[in-house]
């Protein structure tokens, strides 16, 4: 591999939990507990962002702000926001480490990587507490990448490109169109778009799906069809250059990139 010099992965859907549950629960409780059902749909919905934004962006929703100012007397607040954030944070950090297990195929492309001599980064909407929680388990089963760059270490999360920026010099990577960012939410897509990457979707081990391995693979073929068409579309319409199903389907891309480079392409 001559031209592709860096692969920049998510973290939870992506790399480890295959679909994306450990923060549903902890979102759900959260509000369960001021009061204010959501439920695992509405949850997922801006998933990916930093998590004070992802909550923020819960509570402007019109059904939950008006269960709020039902329940609480007044729509939902900046100090709201944060009341709700430090309960999120620690029961996030009690299941992160329960939703370690990294997605199956994850260390063989990481290996693959390795051996063509690209480096591997990771971005994540988790802060840096909730992914020590994560490290240690991957590390163990075959994925420990180079770099991590979390929420709060940059000015700004997801759909901001500030992480992949901060990246890039980590694995020593200047040139953004020799990066591929990989990523299973609209708003991993547009930080990779948006830092001028390579954009690789990942529909079906991660949050457009939001169902484990047993249960994807329970589903009718023509419900899985049907679902996996729908995510397909939602991260094709976010940017992505390429949608697999998981990051086991990697390496092809990488090749195919790699031949667009050399032939002068560019994200």
């Amino acid at each position: 591999m001559k031209h592709v010099k860096a692969v920049i992965f998510d973290w939870a859907g992506t790399v480890v939990d295959y679909g994306s549950r450990a923060p549903m629960g902890a979102f759900v409780e959260t509000f369960e507990q001021f009061g204010v059902p959501i439920t695992i749909d509405e949850a997922r919905g801006p998933m990916g962002m930093a998590k004070r934004p992802h909550i923020a962006a819960l509570m402007a929703l019109p059904r939950v702000a008006q269960a709020w100012a039902e329940r609480h007397g007044h729509t939902p607040t900046d100090a709201d926001i944060d009341a709700v954030y430090e309960v999120f944070v620690p029961k996030n950090i009690a299941v992160a480490a329960s939703y370690s297990a990294v997605i199956p195929g994850v260390a063989e492309v990481a290996s693959a990587l390795r051996q063509n001599d690209i480096r591997i980064g990771t971005t994540t909407g988790y802060t840096r507490e909730i992914i020590d929680e994560i490290v240690p388990g991957a590390a163990a089963q075959g994925f420990a990448p180079d770099s991590i760059v979390c929420t709060g270490d940059t000015p700004e999360g997801r759909p901001s490109p500030y992480m992949i920026y901060r990246t890039l010099p980590l694995l020593g990577v200047w040139r953004a169109k020799e990066a591929i960012k990989v990523d299973d939410t609209e708003v991993g897509i547009e930080e990779g778009i948006n830092a001028g990457t390579w954009a690789v979707g990942v529909a079906v081990s991660g949050n457009a799906f939001g169902m484990s391995e047993a249960e994807v693979k329970a589903l009718p073929a023509d419900e899985f069809a049907a679902r996996r068409n729908a995510a397909m579309a939602r991260l094709k319409a976010a940017g992505a250059h390429y949608v697999i199903d998981s990051v086991a389907d990697l390496m092809p891309v990488v090749y195919d990139i790699d031949a667009r480079l050399a032939r002068g392409e560019r994200p």
